[in-house]
């Protein structure tokens, strides 16, 4: 940890409310220490010192920063200083956007990943690396697609064949079935065995 975030630690409640009017006001530069004084000040509920519930509406109320943008700069420190313990040096290099693009695929992610991906982000310039994410989503997405055609096309064949039937004859008869049960009870089952699924994938997925 930096002497600079060893300082910040040391603060007292108000000295660390009065840093963070300070360091809003140019939020590139300073992300690392805002971030790491907003996880504090969460963390430690420091808010209620200032009368406050919750902290969304401390820091929106008393710095004019809305609750999501906090809620980032708080990730941010957390993941990449606080348990990665990557230098500042490397964070800032990185910068804040692409730190966001990269945050929920790091946080999933094994070690192997995690330093995988900042290699990435130090690499490609901002816009390569939205589109590289973009991309990597769409194959995902279109893999997962192609595996769930596979099963459909799977329950379909065999249930044309139990039926003996062909698939508007069969399309005839699951209406039958379905057309007096509860759907609000089909709709509970089927969301369930989703998740069941796509729980499924992704652990084939997996290395």
């Amino acid at each position: 940890m930096s002497n600079q975030n060893k300082q910040v630690e040391t603060m007292t409640a108000d000295e660390k409310f009065a840093a963070i009017a300070n360091l809003k006001n140019n939020l590139e530069d300073n992300f690392i220490s805002l971030g790491q004084l907003l996880s504090e000040i969460k963390r430690s509920k420091l808010f209620r010192k200032k009368g406050y519930d919750n902290f969304k509406d401390f820091v929106e109320a008393e710095y004019n920063l809305s609750g999501s943008l906090a809620g980032k700069l708080v990730k941010i420190f957390d993941l990449f200083i606080d348990e990665m313990d990557v230098d500042d040096t490397t964070v800032k290099e990185i910068g804040f956007d692409r730190l966001q693009m990269i945050y929920p695929i790091v946080n999933k992610g094994d070690w192997e990943v995690k330093d995988e991906w900042l290699e990435i982000a130090q690499e490609k310039p901002t816009n390569e690396l939205r589109k590289y994410i973009h991309e990597l989503k769409l194959s995902e997405k279109e893999e997962q697609i192609d595996q769930k055609k596979i099963f459909v096309n799977q329950y379909l064949e065999r249930m044309t064949n139990i039926f003996n039937c062909s698939r508007n004859e069969l399309d005839y008869k699951l209406a039958l079935y379905f057309q007096d049960m509860d759907p609000e009870q089909i709709k509970k089952v089927v969301q369930k065995r989703e998740r069941q699924f796509e729980s499924e994938l992704k652990k084939e997925e997996s290395p």
